[in-house]
């Protein structure tokens, strides 16, 4: 099974949050208690997040962390990788931090690329806008049932 790391996870429900408010300042207490994440882990994630160059972090009485740039301009691949490093899929693609002990005799080797490429593609092309303008569309239509044909009291077109 491919899946994103738990700190990948809370990065984007962190910043998802912060992307509603794009200029706000916040802490990592309130982002903890917006998000419902624990506080501890709220508080790594935002210095992980700042080190990589998507937040900015305002010291003083007033400080907390901002968004860095607009959410538009972020990436699920930037996110995966300030907090997870690069997006490698296998110990032989570039970015990978792991050493395979069968490299030399791998029939595939090389091959594995493509598919990092085209998986850290898919990543680049999604942003935290798209992630949060499906969150709010979820959050509009929540609780309200889909309407099946017919149901409404307006008539069903056919092609009779």
């Amino acid at each position: 099974m491919f899946k994103l790391s738990r700190m990948a996870d809370y990065g984007v429900v962190v910043l998802s949050r912060m992307a509603r408010a794009p200029g706000e300042v916040v802490t990592a207490p309130e982002l903890a208690e917006r998000t419902a994440l624990p506080q501890p882990t709220v508080a790594k994630t935002l210095k992980l997040l700042t080190r990589g160059g998507l937040l900015t972090s305002h010291r003083g009485t007033q400080g907390g962390y901002s968004l860095d740039r607009a959410p538009a301009e972020v990436t699920v691949a930037e996110i995966i990788a300030a907090l997870d490093g690069p997006v490698a899929l296998t110990a032989c693609v570039d970015g990978s931090d792991d050493n395979c002990a069968v490299e030399n005799l791998c029939p595939i080797r090389g091959h594995w690329e493509r598919v990092n490429e085209a998986v850290k593609g898919a990543l680049e092309g999604v942003t935290l806008a798209d992630l949060t303008a499906a969150q709010e569309e979820a959050a509009i239509n929540f609780g309200r049932p889909a309407k099946a044909p017919g149901k409404t009291g307006e008539p069903v077109a056919t092609d009779a």
